[in-house]
């Protein structure tokens, strides 16, 4: 860990906690400054902040009150779940208060290099897997971000033989100045979290900032079947690194007579990667590229690629039971990740989805409908769901009350050779704190049938 000066006797907020602002908070007073935390939560149900408060750290627990900016903050760190429209922040903004976010604190401290992954879908997959390769290549990575790791606290232990591979949301590459990753992806762009964002070209510049830091000699990995990601491109000062999985490149990752190739270098046969999915392909040859850059060589991508199945709740494959093989993809919360699993099956489905309504309907879903069987829906959007499903001409549809209850249903529409599918189209948030409380319930259901 670098132990830098700049913020020494600063005067810093950190703005909400869970495990970000915890990190951020406890390493900026490590690092001399001082420190105030404000979180929504009472101190009494907060035993983050209570923690905090006995390292020495001021803490201003149940509100945001918008007079704190009123005591001479230098900087405020916040949470990135928090938008800019928050009063707070458009108050700290309109007083010239910098506002950032933990992953450029974990920049500024790090003796690591950073591998940054972003996207709309495939982030997590792409993620894990540059980690794996770079962990076979012996190259000592490390991995953090939006993944489940705070930046700042694997930053801390990093060492410059380290690689830190990072996923990035929007919501954290909103809130950074310096960061400037050795290796940037853009796995895809669609439309999503525009009710944070407010409009598709506010989220698409967020996610472009993973680049603007960017020089020559760092390099830009990115979509070249999508316009939004290529117009990225045009503007980054990068060395371009172009993958592809519908034509074949004069560089960069494509895929050329069932082959995986890198820079006109076959490294491996598509028969023969573990991971299923055709959606799946873009975050392989993804990932392939940051490996090869990176010195990892075919070996260790090949064996990485004939094992890896996937990323839990990211249609992860939970087992066989009578015939019919079950698939966790709880975090399909969206149309798009649940129509990238639909069409990496060509058996029948049982599909089972639904739940926060954001207002829109799955009209969407409609071609992608043809393999599925039996819908079991749950959650708000189940009867917009069901609409779906009786124009897609689907026989058998099933109204339950959650997951835990869908998994049984599904299993008595279902017969062997059958696939039954958790991807369900939609946050979880009506009933589930996370998708992975989601997904995690969804398992503990199919362990119990057998």
């Amino acid at each position: 860990m670098k132990q830098i000066e700049s913020y020494r006797h600063k005067k810093i907020l950190v703005l909400g906690l869970a495990k970000s602002g915890v990190t951020a908070a406890a390493l900026l007073h490590k690092l001399g400054a001082f420190v105030t935390v404000n979180d929504k939560k009472p101190l009494s149900e907060n035993p983050e902040a209570q923690g905090l408060l006995e390292q020495g750290i001021k803490v201003i627990c149940g509100d945001h009150p918008i007079e704190l900016l009123d005591e001479g903050f230098e900087l405020i760190v916040k949470n990135p779940g928090i938008p800019y429209y928050n009063p707070m922040i458009e108050g700290a903004l309109e007083k010239g208060i910098p506002v950032i976010t933990e992953v450029e604190l974990a920049y500024q401290i790090s003796e690591a290099p950073f591998v940054g992954i972003t996207g709309t879908n495939g982030k997590t997959t792409t993620t894990t897997l540059v980690y794996e390769m770079l962990n076979v290549g012996n190259k000592a990575p490390l991995i953090a971000g939006n993944i489940g790791t705070v930046a700042s606290g694997v930053a801390q232990a990093a060492t410059a033989e380290n690689t830190i591979v990072i996923e990035l949301s929007s919501f954290q590459l909103m809130g950074i100045e310096t960061f400037n990753p050795k290796i940037a992806i853009i796995t895809n762009l669609y439309d999503a979290h525009l009710d944070y964002h407010g409009t598709r070209k506010e989220y698409i510049e967020a996610k472009a900032n993973i680049t603007k830091k960017q020089t020559e000699l760092e390099y830009l990995i990115v979509n070249a079947d999508q316009e939004d990601t290529m117009e990225i491109a045009r503007h980054s000062k990068a060395s371009i690194i172009p993958f592809s999985t519908k034509k074949k490149l004069t560089n960069g990752a494509y895929i050329d007579e069932g082959w995986i190739v890198f820079n006109g270098e076959r490294v491996m046969e598509i028969e023969e990667i573990a991971l299923p999915g055709v959606h799946n392909l873009e975050n392989i040859l993804s990932a392939m590229a940051a490996a090869k850059l990176s010195g990892v060589d075919n070996k260790a991508i090949q064996e990485v690629l004939r094992t890896f199945t996937g990323v839990k709740h990211r249609l992860q494959y939970i087992g066989e039971i009578s015939g019919r093989k079950f698939y966790n993809d709880s975090k399909a919360t969206n149309i798009l990740a649940t129509v990238n699993a639909l069409a990496a099956f060509d058996t029948p489905i049982i599909l089972l989805a639904g739940g926060l309504d954001r207002g829109n309907e799955f009209d969407e879903l409609l071609p992608y409908l043809k393999n599925v069987k039996a819908m079991i829906t749950f959650g708000q959007t189940a009867p917009k769901l069901e609409r779906v499903g009786n124009e897609a001409g689907i026989k058998t549809m099933k109204r339950v009350d959650n997951v835990d209850k869908a998994v049984p249903e599904a299993y008595r529409y279902s017969e062997s050779g059958d696939v039954i599918l958790l991807s369900p189209a939609c946050a979880s948030w009506d009933q589930y704190k996370t998708f992975e409380v989601r997904g995690d319930i969804f398992i503990e259901a199919v362990h119990k049938l057998k």
